[in-house]
Parts: structure tokens; sequence; C-alpha cells
């Protein structure tokens, strides 16, 4: 042969357009990437991780707010958004029956309630694959469990819920748990659903991550008796 062989470092070096040099480019581009900066939805300025939520009330639409102008909306009434407020509580014990439960005709084990200020009603939602579906709530049935649970009488309109987990009650593995939770973290509860569901089951994954959800929701929760709001 004629002349030194080319070494492999030159080689990946000088020819771009080996299947190396390409891979090599396309995670170049990659790192060079920034994450999309999240606004606020009302004066646009730029948020942090951790920022407040607004809800519309109309739409029942969760917004992305800077400080500034979620303390506009901080306990606000009658107007075109609420602040949603951070704490959660875990309510201990919460009574529900079987049979009040299975009244509810909901076909999964989880389910949120919140008074709508605007149709002056209280509305059950529950997650699904195809985000949150809306189910009717009797009202008397609502009535019973409103008498036996005085702690609901401290939930906020539009912003926060009664957030319902029997998944490991159904499956005797754990205990039912009641929480007064903020809207947003009920939607968030409802976008990870949507995401991850695989099948008709839901796949492995999307329980570990609602498992997941529902112990970061516990640990921050304040438990609340019954008897402090008797």
């Amino acid at each position: 042969m004629d002349g030194k062989p080319s070494s492999p470092n030159t080689t990946l070096q000088e020819d771009t357009g080996t299947p190396a040099a390409n891979a090599f480019g396309i995670l170049r581009q990659f790192a060079r990437k920034r994450r999309p900066e999240e606004r606020c939805e009302l004066c646009s300025a730029a948020l942090g991780h951790e920022h407040p939520h607004l809800i519309e009330l109309a739409a029942r639409k969760l917004l992305c707010a800077c400080g500034a102008c979620a303390l506009l909306f901080d306990g606000g009434a009658n107007g075109k958004y609420k602040r949603v407020p951070h704490d959660a509580r875990l309510l201990e014990p919460f009574h529900m029956t079987d049979s009040q439960w299975e009244g509810l005709m909901i076909p999964i084990n989880m389910a949120f309630f919140f008074l709508s200020s605007i149709e002056n009603r209280i509305v059950t939602l529950y997650p699904s694959p195809a985000g949150a579906v809306e189910s009717l709530l009797s009202l008397d049935l609502w009535n019973d469990i409103l008498r036996e649970n005085s702690a609901l009488r401290s939930m906020k309109p539009d912003v926060e819920a009664l957030l319902v987990n029997r998944v490991g009650y159904a499956r005797d593995a754990a205990k039912a748990e009641y929480f007064i939770a903020p809207m947003d973290e009920c939607y968030r509860l409802v976008g990870l659903i949507r995401s991850q569901w695989r099948g008709l089951s839901g796949g492995t994954e999307v329980w570990l991550e609602i498992g997941k959800f529902f112990t970061g929701l516990r640990q921050r929760a304040e438990v609340v008796s019954e008897e402090s709001h008797a």
C-alpha cells in the first residue's frame, strides 16, 4: 500500500459525513438547546421553577403567574381569576363508606371535588387517559359526606378540592386517603396520568408515578383531625 494509513482519530475529525461525526454533531446541537423559559401568562415576566398558579374560573383553566400578578388575585372574589394556595391538608379520620363511594359511580379509585362559585355547585372530576372527566354528583350524597366531615367546610371555592385516593385501599394494600389539596396539584395528577398511561391498565410506570405523587403530597400535607373542626 502507498503512504501511511490514516489514524482513526484523523478520519473522524475530517470526514464529517461519517455516522460517528453526524452523531457527535447531533449531540452538540442537543447540548446547546436550552429548556424554554416559563413566563407569566398575564405579564410575560420570566418565572422560576416554583411559581404561583391562578385559576381562570369560567374555563377551569390553570395559568402560570409571577408573584406580582398572583398577588392581585390573592383571596379575591367575583373576579376572572383566583390564586391557587400552596398548602395541602390530610384529613384524618375521614368518614366515607364503601356504599357512598360506589354511589359516585367513578370508574377509577381517584377523584377530586370542588365548589364552583360560578356554577354554585360541587363539581366532581376524575383523572383519565383522556384528561379530567366530570361525573354527576348527587347533592344528597354530597350533603351526607359534608355532614360527616366538618373539615370540608374549610375548603376554599374554586382553588381547593377534596382529593380522594382509594387505589391502595381497593387492592387491600393501604388505607384510603383524603386530602384538601390545591387545585394545581389535582390537575398535575390529571396531567401525569394523561401523559404516561399506556394500554388498558396504564402500565407499571404510571402507577409508580401515581404512588410518588401521593407520597410527596402526604409528606408535605398538614394532618388535620376531625376534632379540630368540630
